[in-house]
């Protein structure tokens, strides 16, 4: 199956939320949070699907930069210093297509480790 290329890619700052449209009208809004905590890059899911680390602490993050990867992905830089993600095309409109079943298990999987979503100790941001 061929999936659709963004046309446009746009981040909502105050909403923190990534908006990728597509040439035939279609527009999807993902949380900023949920790609964070979704990252393909192997800090996140690791090697194997046992070494996967559970992404706390998530709730305000943002992003800082959105990188174009060739003509097949883009890169997200993270506001909280997590950078080595390629999102393919593939690999977001799967997040489009299973977003309320895969934010369902990640909130499953917090509570069953006793962890939350709110940022732990105090957030520095540099200006």
């Amino acid at each position: 199956m061929t999936v659709p290329i963004p046309s446009k890619i746009h981040y909502h700052k105050k909403a923190r939320e990534l908006e990728l449209s597509y040439a035939d009208g279609e527009s999807h809004r993902l949380p900023v949070e949920y790609l964070r905590v979704y990252s393909p890059s192997a800090e996140v899911r690791g090697h194997h699907p046992s070494q996967a680390v559970l992404q706390v602490g998530k709730k305000d993050v943002g992003l800082k930069n959105i990188e174009p990867v060739g003509r097949y992905a883009v890169k997200l830089v993270f506001d909280d210093g997590h950078d080595s993600g390629i999102f393919s095309w593939e690999y977001l409109f799967e997040l489009i297509e299973h977003r309320e079943a895969y934010w369902a298990d990640y909130l499953q999987r917090l509570e069953k480790a006793g962890a939350s979503r709110e940022p732990l100790g105090i957030e520095i941001k540099q200006l």
